[in-house]
């Protein structure tokens, strides 16, 4: 069905929810009606030939505003994603009998018609199938515009959240149609404990101690340091006089088993394991991170991580065929809707991750047979093995001088284990960075289908 998104958009749903009441086609497709050129019956062929029975939506990747920037989309659409932004976008097929159950189009929703659909839709429990294909999108070019998107999206996303029992508040993200979603901190306010890892370096647990204290605006939380066998005269008399906790955990390094250890001495209802080589920046960062953490589908919830020389060193983990940090402006070379987004994720980095204790308590722990690398990540993977998902936020920010702690050490046979383990080569896909891109150390590849 061709639509004219420069017309009034309350005449225009209405008109969709006619067509869709009297229309005896399986799938309904929407398509811009000023799109002369846009060969839509091939994007529709080309869409039915990927479907299958008891799929509600298929979608594909899509041509956008930019001749030569394509919008990549991924193989399953996160729920916290799609409030992000309409990661499902266009062309699209749309199971007309599932459209019906959930009542069809909103009256209300303006131009952002088809993101409310798709949360909707994914409240429903529907069956999202990617086409990892370009094809032409049939969107106009208006619709990549604050002025035309940016407000109603914000009011489809409220209302999804409203919907969920969510307390939280959607705003207007930088780029058009992206939603900046906040949501409030449970209450009581959750008791949180803060785990630390160290070996002497005091300079480092001292002032990652001591950022913690000065911008931390949440109150309801604790530090245990996890002392893994610190020798230097200094260190033994700072963790001697610590108003905090400490923990013994002799050994040779381990960096999953001093964790565990540290996470079984705590009782709070969330913890947090945090590197002795970073700096809070966000001042309310665990509010943000509890917020997320505390929702019922959440296993994991990750920061971003900036580096000494103020550089992205952390926006998520991708296996693009394996493990990696993304980064923004360095390996990912642009700010789109997909990186700046709150979004589902693959897998965070447990230099900085919040999780329910006792989901941490029912996952096991971290694996101890990865002494040193790879245990976040198998952690991560396994968190969503029951339904769960991982979130990343970029609106905590703390800064990482990674490898400061554990230097070079970096045991072949941890990332050996994980890639027999995940089938990593083989496989496994990362079912939330785009099928059509790998990342490639410092860059991004993409393979054209």
């Amino acid at each position: 069905m061709r639509v004219d998104e420069t017309a009034d958009a309350s005449r225009v749903i209405e008109n969709l929810n006619a067509v869709l009441a009297s229309t005896q086609a399986t799938w309904l497709m929407l398509v811009d009606s000023g799109a002369g050129g846009i060969d839509a019956d091939g994007a529709a062929s080309t869409l039915l030939s990927y479907a299958l029975v008891g799929d509600d939506v298929v979608f594909a990747d899509e041509s956008g505003p930019a001749p030569l920037l394509p919008i990549l989309k991924s193989p399953s659409v996160g729920p916290h994603t799609l409030l992000s932004y309409n990661c499902v976008g266009r062309p699209a097929l749309l199971n007309v009998s599932t459209l019906r159950s959930i009542g069809g189009f909103s009256p209300d929703a303006g131009w952002a018609v088809e993101h409310d659909a798709y949360l909707r839709l994914s409240e429903a429990g529907a069956t999202f199938r990617h086409v990892p294909l370009v094809l032409p999108a049939g969107r106009a070019p208006v619709a990549f515009t604050h002025d035309h998107v940016s407000d109603d999206s914000c009011h489809v996303v409220q209302a999804a959240l409203d919907r969920r029992g969510w307390r939280g508040r959607a705003a207007r993200d930088a780029l058009p149609g992206s939603v900046r979603w906040t949501l409030e901190v449970p209450l009581p306010r959750p008791s949180i404990d803060i785990v630390i890892p160290t070996r002497d370096r005091l300079d480092l647990l001292r002032q990652c101690i001591s950022s913690i204290e000065a911008a931390t605006t949440y109150e309801n939380y604790d530090i245990i340091i996890l002392d893994n066998d610190s020798k230097q005269r200094a260190t033994l008399d700072y963790l001697a006089n610590v108003r905090y906790r400490v923990v013994a955990c002799p050994g040779p390094f381990n960096y999953a088993r001093i964790v565990n250890r540290g996470v079984a001495h705590s009782s709070a209802e969330f913890v947090v394991t945090l590197n002795n080589d970073t700096l809070v920046i966000t001042p309310d960062w665990l509010e943000r991170m509890v917020s997320l953490a505390a929702l019922s589908d959440v296993a994991m919830v990750g920061a971003c991580l900036i580096d000494q020389h103020g550089r992205h060193e952390h926006d998520g983990i991708v296996i693009a065929p394996y493990p990696q940090h993304l980064r923004v402006d360095s390996n990912y070379p642009h700010h789109d809707q997909f990186v700046d987004a709150a979004r589902d994720v693959a897998a965070v980095t447990g230099a900085v991750q919040m999780v329910r204790r006792d989901l941490w308590e029912s996952l096991g722990g971290m694996d101890e047979q990865f002494e040193v690398v790879m245990n976040d990540v198998d952690l991560c993977l396994r968190s969503q093995l029951e339904g769960r998902y991982v979130v990343f936020t970029p609106t905590v920010q703390l800064t990482h001088r990674a490898g400061s702690s554990r230097g070079n050490l970096d045991p072949l046979a941890d990332r050996n284990r994980f890639v027999r383990r995940w089938d990593i080569f083989g496989t496994f896909r990362d079912p939330y960075f785009p099928e059509s891109l790998e990342l490639l150390g410092s860059s991004v590849r993409y393979r054209s289908r």
